[in-house]
């Protein structure tokens, strides 16, 4: 059987994609995947090293970017015309989408060329792509159930977002065997400068506390060197990298979390059982993130601090207050833990499996 895995862009839609990917080869060597994507995404840097074969379309964002809208809306056609020859030849039995540019136009030509199609929805807040081949596709699987109201019924199903196994493998962090309090830092795959800032300005009020902490730190590529001289100045312990490919260590090794909220991470967080304190993208679309964040705050496994409010010393505070609670931050991950779905991945492949054989 051969499965058809379009969309990436960033990693909160690439790595579902992955762990679907992986769920699927496990159930025979003999199956096929296939991930179609852009030359300008996280896959293109990614899936190979992983074992994957990758084709490309030309693709980009339409909403919000004024004449390059344009642009974008004149490569649609040509977009869908490489989706067409790439699923004839690859010949797949069921084609899913999880997000990114790339995820419409390869959906949408599988729809028309009669292919079982499917796509997975990240946020709690579905995009408008997805709500948009929500009306063409078989199967759509959402991670939240307030996705449920977006998407059109009997078709829908609740399935949590789907992660690589390896998460759901790791414990309670390893920095106290150390004797520090270690703090992972990220802001996606291409870092968040705001949250970069944010941290170098909470250093100075970090600075006696400088032998009981650790960080660890994904800077994105722009901010690599300017983060590392910030803690190098300050004398703290930190590993400071423009990019962690091997998440699910860092994740094992964290105490504390500070983030986007990112729909995939809130998955792989809550897969892990991690207490986060949330720092949402406030321009992502429809402000999902902070839709995302929320439903965690909620049932008591995180923190939030809006972008607006964010500032060195609060992140600071913040980062004192929990690491001398040891008992909140327990109560923190045992609610996260909760709330992540380790058949996320097993559920959405059953289904597409099931779907094709009908085909």
């Amino acid at each position: 059987m051969k499965m058809v895995i379009a969309g990436g862009g960033t990693g909160g839609h690439l790595f579902p994609g992955v762990a679907i990917a992986e769920e699927f080869l496990k159930r025979d060597k003999e199956n096929g995947v296939l991930f179609i994507g852009t030359e300008r995404g996280l896959e293109a840097r990614v899936l190979k090293d992983l074992g994957f074969e990758l084709r490309f379309i030309t693709i980009e964002g339409v909403k919000g970017r004024g004449l390059r809208s344009l642009v974008a809306l004149i490569k649609i056609p040509w977009s869908l015309l490489q989706s067409f020859g790439i699923i004839r030849s690859f010949s797949p039995d069921v084609v899913i989408g999880v997000g990114g540019y790339a995820s419409g136009p390869a959906v949408m030509a599988a729809c028309l060329m009669g292919i079982r199609t499917a796509i997975a929805e990240q946020n709690a807040l579905p995009g408008v792509t997805n709500r948009i081949l929500a009306k063409f596709v078989r199967r759509i699987f959402v991670s939240f159930s307030e996705s449920l109201k977006w998407m059109p019924p009997g078709k829908t199903v609740v399935s949590g977002n789907p992660i690589r196994s390896g998460f759901f493998e790791t414990g309670s962090g390893s920095g106290k065997a150390e004797g520090r309090f270690t703090v992972l830092v990220f802001g996606g795959s291409q870092g968040a400068h705001r949250i970069n800032e944010a941290v170098k300005d909470a250093l100075p009020h970090l600075e006696e506390w400088r032998d009981r902490l650790r960080f660890i730190h994904q800077t994105g590529e722009k901010d690599v060197e300017d983060v590392e001289g910030a803690y190098r100045e300050r004398g703290m312990d930190a590993g400071v990298f423009p990019f962690i490919r091997d998440m699910v260590s860092a994740y094992s090794t964290a105490d504390l979390l500070i983030c986007r909220a990112g729909a995939t991470s809130i998955a792989e967080i809550t897969a892990c059982g991690k207490a986060a304190v949330f720092i949402p993208f406030p321009f992502a679309v429809n402000d999902h993130q902070t839709g995302n964040a929320r439903v965690l705050v909620e049932a008591g496994a995180a923190e939030m601090i809006v972008e607006k409010d964010l500032d060195g010393e609060k992140l600071a505070h913040v980062i004192r207050r929990l690491s001398a609670d040891p008992a909140r931050l327990r109560a923190m991950e045992e609610k996260s833990r909760s709330l992540g779905n380790p058949r996320a991945a097993a559920d959405i492949v059953d289904a597409c499996i099931e779907m094709a054989k009908k085909q």
